[in-house]
């Protein structure tokens, strides 16, 4: 899949899981995302009720990549 085709959404961290996963709320839905790689280098910690970004396959719905947090 190239990258172009995932699809973008924003939402807010509901609940931290271990090993940086968390639960999102985007519009209403929760989706399961973890950190993306360039946000684990360079140690951006995501705590609860920050507004991120998640990109997610347009496939499957439920899982996603937090790829921005919102300051």
């Amino acid at each position: 899949m190239a990258k172009e085709d995932l699809v973008k959404f924003e939402g807010l961290i509901v609940d931290v899981l271990p090993n940086g996963t968390y639960k999102v709320d985007v519009d209403g839905h929760k989706v399961l995302a973890y950190i993306s790689g360039r946000m684990r280098q360079n140690r951006i910690s995501i705590l609860l009720n920050d507004r991120v970004e998640i990109e997610m396959s347009p496939y499957d719905l439920t899982k996603g990549r937090i790829t921005y947090r919102y300051k």
